[in-house]
């Protein structure tokens, strides 16, 4: 403790001692609000003193002088050592493991086990404010709704620093099915649901052989960087309706028109308003209740 705290804490504790036989009721209310002010003044004070770490860091990837991707490995290793001791120190017990990603959905994962509370950070967080970096340990500690809040709100902030991927394969989409074909039923579905909107191309999926024993099964995916729609070829089958695999392309389209927020640390694939939307499809119920009672044949194939 240091000695404007000490000498905080023995005003405080003299105020107390004068006040413990008050001679009179007027000077009673005096000492009690003088006590009160004082002690006041020793907690704003030890709060300024927790709150002194320095919102500038030294090193360049933390300072945002030199990108994260671009930055030596010596950089990388001293800006996440760096950030490991900052949350540490606002953690109540054991210490900080950190782990910094590129990712590009989940910013924030935290795993608890044996004392040490490891962090899969994004790499925005390395020069994060002193705010944020506590709010990363109570998180990680209480699941603090305010300190989730700040979390959020500091991704949503930063959203420039999460790359965008470039690689995308160039390549010819595969639309014309044995039995289905995917064009023919985007086409519909964007006119009679999004008036066109959607511009996202579609294919079906690579046909490799199936993989033996799997549980469960992927039927279609949207990936936003490639503004792509990728459908499982297992729906391009005689017994499989061709409601059902409009439903599979509607849901995929949906994903270019909803948002994706961040809640968290993780991406939200289906809002409730994405539900709602869902929900909307005109064979819906049909489509929902096929699945369930034919999911199991798609396994097998």
């Amino acid at each position: 403790m240091d000695q404007d705290l000490r000498e905080g804490f023995a005003a405080a504790r003299r105020t107390n001692v004068d006040t413990s036989r008050p001679k009179t009721a007027r000077s009673a209310r005096t000492a009690r609000r003088s006590a009160a002010a004082l002690a006041d003044n020793v907690v704003a004070l030890a709060v300024a003193r927790v709150n002194e770490e320095p919102s500038e860091v030294d090193d360049p990837v933390s300072s945002g002088e030199v990108a994260y991707p671009d930055a030596t490995a010596e950089q990388q290793e001293r800006a996440r050592t760096e950030l490991a001791d900052r949350i540490s120190a606002y953690l109540n017990k054991g210490r900080a493991r950190v782990l910094v990603t590129d990712n590009l959905h989940t910013m924030v994962s935290i795993k608890r086990g044996q004392g040490v509370l490891t962090f899969r950070i994004h790499h925005m967080f390395l020069g994060a404010p002193p705010a944020v970096v506590r709010s990363l340990a109570r998180y990680a500690e209480r699941q603090d709704r305010q300190a989730a809040l700040m979390l959020r709100n500091f991704v949503d902030a930063n959203e420039e620093h999460i790359r965008r991927r470039t690689d995308a394969r160039t390549f010819t989409c595969d639309t014309a099915g044995r039995h289905h074909d995917l064009q023919a039923i985007f086409d519909d579905l964007n006119e009679r649901y999004f008036d066109g909107a959607i511009s996202a191309r579609i294919t079906w999926g690579p046909r490799i052989k199936r993989r033996k024993g799997r549980s469960s099964i992927k039927l279609g995916s949207y990936t936003c960087e490639e503004s792509l729609i990728r459908i499982h070829p297992v729906l391009d089958a005689k017994d499989v309706p061709s409601f059902f695999v409009a439903w599979i392309v509607y849901h995929e389209m949906l994903h270019e028109i909803h948002d994706m927020p961040v809640v968290d640390g993780r991406r939200v694939y289906h809002t409730p308003e994405f539900r709602r939307a869902e929900a909307s499809f005109e064979q819906y119920a049909d489509a929902v209740l096929w699945e369930r009672t034919n999911l199991h044949k798609l396994l097998d194939r």
